[in-house]
C-alpha cells in the first residue's frame, strides 16, 4: 500500500506559476510511474504529466506541453509538477496518482489550483 501527500496549491494570477509537490510513501517500487491528473467542475478527470522513476521518462498532455514540467526527487520519494505560464483554464482539483502495471492505481487527496484572468 502507498500513502501520496499532496501540497503546493493555492491561488494565482494568470501568466504566474505555480509548484505542487506529491510525497510517496509506503510499499513503493522502482518499477511505478507517478503523474498528475485534474478535474475541473462537470468535466471528467484528465491527465496532465507523468514520470517513470526508472529512467525519468516524462510524458505531458497536449494542453500543458512547454508550461508544465515534473521533476523529481528520487531521495524523498516525491514528484512535483512545475506549472508556468498558467491560463485560467488550469483551474482544477489536481491529484496525484501513483501508477503500477497491474496494480491498482493510488491517488492524492487534491489540491484546488485556482488561476485568475
Amino acid at each position: 500500500q502507498v500513502q501520496l501527500v499532496e501540497s503546493g496549491g493555492g491561488l494565482v494570477q494568470a501568466g504566474g506559476s505555480l509548484r505542487l509537490s506529491c510525497a510517496a510513501s509506503g510499499r513503493t517500487f522502482s518499477s511505478a510511474a507517478m503523474g498528475w491528473f485534474r478535474q475541473a467542475p462537470g468535466k471528467e478527470r484528465e491527465f496532465v504529466a507523468a514520470i517513470l522513476w526508472s529512467g525519468g521518462s516524462t510524458y505531458y498532455a497536449d494542453s500543458v506541453k512547454g508550461r508544465f514540467t515534473i521533476p523529481r526527487d528520487n531521495a524523498k520519494n516525491t514528484v512535483y509538477l512545475q506549472m508556468n505560464s498558467l491560463k485560467p483554464e488550469d483551474t482544477a482539483v489536481y491529484y496525484c496518482n501513483y501508477h503500477r502495471l497491474y496494480r491498482p492505481d493510488y491517488w492524492g487527496q487534491g489540491t484546488q489550483v485556482t488561476v485568475s484572468s
